[in-house]
């Protein structure tokens, strides 16, 4: 019997390399492997990186790396593994956002660590600019992985817990049930997800469900229930799925981040989704993994 296919948000994670996070304040072993010619280096222009064809990215050696901020990615039999981050302005016309950088994630998954590791990374040094203690200037240490002010405060990446979720109503399993999806404010009509917020301070994961439901559409929901995260550095969350029991069905948008939101049965996904009436999330997100999981197989289109 052959296995069951894992939800595409989990296949993009199932060779994840090697960070080697004690050797990144080994100065000697870093300089060392900076010189060595078989270590390859992922050059981030701001959040952009550099295709190679249609499903890869660019490596260079160290020869080719402009000057930048250092990041060591980890060590691999093949070489040590860099990012180099520079400006903006540095990246060419088909440099592509982590967005675009998708299918490139799905053809190699090892490269797909790498690059959330490398964009997740130079998200939080662009965005972190000075010690949030003393308002100083902040220099990096540990290979990238730390920032540190001249008094010695220092300063780690960050991660920030989102929820998202996919709210259901009716008899589990029957033709009858069905799922809540919404479209948010920022997006074209026919774009639809599941919902999704962070985290508050002092709440717990499943109250942050229910809160996040119950403010977007105004629906409440009783039972959650985890269902698997995917790591997300646009800029910075760790997305945490789950399914959710509604009890109550009535939809009340808030108009300020959802603008539409439409119960749809299994059916009814499927022919809006064929039909291109809705289009449904990027294949490689947990949101798309969380649908076709409560679906029970692959839907047609993405955006």
């Amino acid at each position: 019997m052959d296995s069951p296919k894992l939800p595409i948000h989990l296949r993009i994670t199932q060779d994840p390399h090697d960070r080697s996070g004690h050797l990144r304040t080994d100065e000697g072993w870093v300089e060392k492997a900076w010189s060595d010619e078989a270590t390859r280096v992922l050059v981030v222009a701001g959040n952009r990186v550099e295709p190679s064809g249609e499903t890869r990215v660019r490596w260079r050696t160290t020869d080719e790396a402009p000057d930048g901020i250092r990041l060591l990615l980890g060590d691999t039999a093949d070489g040590a593994r860099f990012a180099v981050l520079t400006g903006r302005e540095e990246a060419g016309e088909d440099w592509r956002d982590l967005r675009g950088l998708f299918p490139a994630m799905l053809e190699d998954t090892t490269e797909a660590s790498f690059l959330m590791h490398a964009v997740g990374l130079a998200e939080w040094h662009r965005a972190t600019r000075f010690c949030s203690r003393c308002g100083g200037a902040l220099e990096p240490r540990a290979a990238g992985h730390e920032l540190a002010c001249v008094e010695g405060h220092l300063t780690f990446p960050r991660t920030d817990p989102a929820v998202i979720m996919l709210v259901t109503a009716g008899e589990p399993g029957s033709a009858e049930e069905r799922c809540l999806l919404g479209n948010h404010t920022r997006w074209p009509a026919p774009y639809y997800s599941t919902l999704a917020g962070f985290v508050e301070p002092g709440e717990s994961l499943e109250d942050a469900v229910r809160r996040e439901v119950a403010e977007e559409v105004g629906v409440r929901v009783g039972q959650v229930d985890y269902f698997g995260n995917q790591p997300w550095p646009l800029p910075a969350s760790l997305m945490l799925g789950f399914f959710a029991r509604a009890t109550s069905t009535e939809v009340v948008v808030d108009e300020d981040e959802i603008r539409e939101a439409r119960w749809f049965t299994r059916a009814e996904l499927a022919a809006v989704a064929e039909s291109g009436e809705i289009k449904l999330p990027s294949g490689v997100s947990i949101s798309r993994s969380l649908v076709e999981e409560w679906y029970g197989g692959e839907l047609p289109g993405s955006w």
